[in-house]
């Protein structure tokens, strides 16, 4: 009979694609057993693509958990340090539960959690101390199946889930202009809530409505677009992660948040990250000052760098 292994990350895109070389890590100590996770069924297209689960258990969040088998041989928890996703998973009545320690569960052992580490870094470690190694370096996917709507544009998305994270849609604007006068195709692309952001952009920068893929992409669709891209533009987003998994040449703008905590491999000379040096609230409902701190130029620059250009900056 085969047994299973669950695995909790109820969360969004990014944090799905950072704990990758952690699921990898667990195939590789089960070969044998069925390693289920428990994530949004919306992030279904980018769970086929990880080689190390076998079966997504549609779960939308820290209550939304229903194990529906035979107790699970291993539970791991991947998705906090909080108390809620501990019952999440004990409601499964795992045989052993790897988990970071809670002070309202004393009797189940595990690491302390540290709010220093690369979230990369936080699930690696905690797999090494239940003894199981993870590479945290194995970060690439496939590309997905499916051809994409453009192939080797600039993809621009100048979305992300907080404010705090949202570098000023002018900003971007003035990127997508220049990129585009350098005779680049530039797409802005975007969650269906951000389309009258991704229209703003394209409007300041003198793109025409169809190089505006917001709204118009399910998330297979917007995977092939990273993939298949010649550079990515985005902030602190899962968009970023994206370029990182599909090693897509990136640009990424950090704020609240610095980059050896959720940027790319710190070696990947590819994707270069632009931050100012201070750190703040990154669910603020205001652009981080910052990330405000971030000009234009210092993006140009950057792109300039990634494609071989000579900077130009009208």
């Amino acid at each position: 009979m085969t047994r299973s292994i669950l695995v909790l990350r109820a969360l969004g895109l990014g944090d799905l694609l950072t704990v990758v070389p952690a699921l990898r890590g667990i195939r590789r100590a089960y070969p044998d057993d069925r390693v289920v996770l428990a994530a949004p069924a919306a992030l279904r297209d980018l769970v086929d693509l990880i080689d190390a689960v076998d079966e997504l258990l549609p779960t939308a969040g820290l209550g939304a958990l229903r194990w529906p088998d035979e107790p699970p041989r291993l539970a791991v928890n991947l998705h906090g340090s909080g108390p809620e996703s501990l019952r999440d998973l004990l409601a499964a009545q795992p045989e052993v539960l790897l988990t970071h320690r809670h002070s309202e569960f004393p009797e189940l052992p595990g690491p302390e959690w540290r709010s220093d580490l690369h979230e990369v870094d936080r699930w690696c470690r905690l797999l090494r101390y239940g003894g199981i190694d993870a590479d945290p370096t194995a970060l690439l996917l496939p590309a997905p199946a499916r051809p994409a709507a453009e192939s080797n544009a600039i993809v621009i998305h100048p979305g992300a889930a907080f404010p705090a994270r949202r570098w000023p849609p002018d900003r971007f604007a003035r990127v997508a202009r220049e990129l585009a006068a350098d005779g680049h195709r530039v797409v802005i692309t975007g969650a269906p809530d951000e389309v009258p952001l991704a229209n703003a952009v394209a409007e300041l920068a003198g793109l025409p409505p169809h190089a505006v893929y917001a709204g118009r992409t399910d998330l297979a669709e917007l995977a092939a677009l990273v993939a298949d891209a010649a550079l990515i533009v985005c902030g602190d987003t899962g968009v970023g992660h994206l370029a990182t998994a599909f090693d897509t040449p990136s640009v990424l703008l950090f704020g609240p948040t610095p980059p050896h905590r959720w940027g790319p491999p710190a070696d990947a000379k590819h994707h270069l990250t632009l931050w100012a040096g201070r750190a703040g609230d990154p669910h603020d409902d205001h652009p981080d000052p910052g990330l405000l701190m971030l000009r234009p130029e210092q993006v140009l620059t950057a792109t300039s760098d990634l494609l071989g250009e000579k900077v130009r900056h009208g």
